[in-house]
């Protein structure tokens, strides 16, 4: 377009030129005094100049104007504006253009805005996504993506597939996607910070309108959670099923033997029937524990809140312990301030304080010391049961809290424990918005110590 203005200016200066030649012409036959020619020539010279500049004001610069601005507009600059105010077709023109250009800029905010909109969904989303091309290249890959398996945009995107990502198992889940045009699903296994990840991969097909095959989209969902308490439910499941299964093992097999002799030997018959009467009483404390934490995992389960002093608590538990602490003659200090209260569920509280104490005195030696000592802070409480018992090795203590696990599977059947004493207190320790802790060292003892909050608006 500069180069059809140039040219129409050069027609302008050329018609300027003839038409001057043709007027010296003929007043050179008209005017015999060549001053007066010249200064005729000259005056119609400045009035064809004057003439020839309105032309180019009115014409040719708006259109310059007009023609620089689309030109910034098909750069992608859309804050290119016609400034100059011209009339007529001109004018409308610019008008038109500058419309044009808001309109332009207004969509390229709207798509920006949705763009930044859809990078933000895609980036803050619970799955791993990655885009594949028909050919397998990588286009995009979201923030959940990399931090599963590591690296930066730049080491996926622009990529195939099989050259980035590893796993035969995402090699597999492509071909099939692209081979069989629907949903294919497989799993694999990741090592992440010493621990295994397991995630699920799902790859959809992608296609255009004209249902042709476009290329594909790879969700990793991380489904460890879930593993993890499947692996959960199995083990409670041979858990509860090996616990239950011991006691009635020995009531039957007792049983048995009391119906074969005849019930002849008074005192191999008492014997049993103690066994048998222990065994029923282990297996009914079994299965009151697995109800009490049925009750507690239940969802919406409440506890009973009251204001409760905390000495007289301890003070009504104790006694339950009375006749094992004698006959181990194990001593028990208490060192709690009268004046410790707090919100808490008074029934759930002993149940904490019977259990960390059945634990204490089982696994305390003859004459061993048992101490019961509670602090506050401004806004929690801390109770405190120590022991100089056997004591808890370093590389478990951090699963003490889960149901059965058991340090010494034997000494705890021998002592009556269920495993699931510890799991109880935990559980209840949380439901009032506190938690539990242990410090262990083996042949030395140890402290639970059990956190819970004062007031009632701080339980969660």
């Amino acid at each position: 377009m500069n180069e059809s203005f140039s040219k129409l200016k050069f027609a302008y200066a050329f018609a300027i030129l003839i038409i001057m030649a043709i007027v010296g012409a003929v007043l050179s036959l008209i005017v015999e005094d060549y001053i007066i020619l010249i200064s005729v020539l000259g005056i119609l010279y400045i009035l064809l100049l004057i003439i020839l500049l309105n032309a180019f004001h009115k014409y040719i610069k708006p259109i310059q104007v007009a023609s620089k601005t689309m030109g910034e507009l098909l750069k992608g600059n859309y804050r290119a504006r016609v400034h100059h105010p011209f009339n007529g077709s001109i004018g409308d023109l610019s008008r038109q253009i500058n419309e044009l250009a808001r309109n332009l800029s207004e969509l390229s905010i709207n798509e920006q805005m949705q763009a930044d909109q859809l990078k933000t969904v895609i980036d803050n989303t619970e799955s791993g996504l990655v885009l594949l091309d028909e050919k397998g290249y990588i286009h995009l890959v979201n923030r959940k993506f990399l931090s599963m398996f590591g690296g930066q945009q730049r080491d996926y995107v622009g990529y195939l597939y099989y050259d980035v990502m590893r796993q035969t198992a995402i090699h597999r889940t492509v071909q099939e996607t692209f081979l069989y045009e629907k949903n294919v699903k497989k799993s694999i296994t990741l090592d992440k910070d010493t621990r295994h990840m397991y995630i699920e991969v799902v790859g959809a097909p992608i296609f255009t309108e004209r249902k042709l095959l476009k290329g594909a989209v790879l969700a990793f969902y991380d489904i460890t959670d879930f593993k993890n308490v499947e692996v959960m439910r199995k083990d409670f499941v041979a858990n509860v099923s090996h616990e239950l299964k011991t006691p009635i093992t020995s009531i039957t097999g007792f049983a048995e033997t009391l119906l074969d002799e005849g019930l002849s030997n008074p005192e191999i018959n008492r014997q049993f029937t103690e066994i048998i009467y222990n065994e029923s009483n282990r297996l009914q404390v079994l299965i009151n524990d697995l109800l009490t934490l049925s009750k507690l995992e239940q969802e919406g389960f409440t506890l009973s809140y009251s204001d409760i002093h905390l000495i007289t608590i301890v003070n009504e538990v104790l006694p339950a312990f009375k006749q094992k602490i004698a006959e181990k003659d194990i001593s028990v200090d208490t060192s709690i301030s009268d004046s410790i209260h707090f919100i808490a569920d008074q029934e759930k509280l002993k149940q904490i304080l019977i259990n960390l104490l059945a634990n204490a005195i089982n696994y305390t030696p003859e004459q061993g010391k048992i101490k019961i000592q509670a602090v506050e802070s401004e806004d929690d409480v801390h109770i405190m049961i120590s022991d100089t018992g056997i004591g808890i090795p370093q590389d478990v203590t951090p699963r003490i809290f889960e149901r059965f696990f058991r340090v010494d599977k034997a000494r705890s059947r021998d002592t009556g424990g269920t495993g699931l004493g510890l799991a109880i207190v935990k559980h209840i320790s949380e439901l009032h918005g506190g938690h539990v802790t242990v410090e262990s060292e083996l042949n030395k003892g140890s402290t639970f110590t059990v956190v819970l909050p004062k007031n009632l608006d701080k339980v969660k």
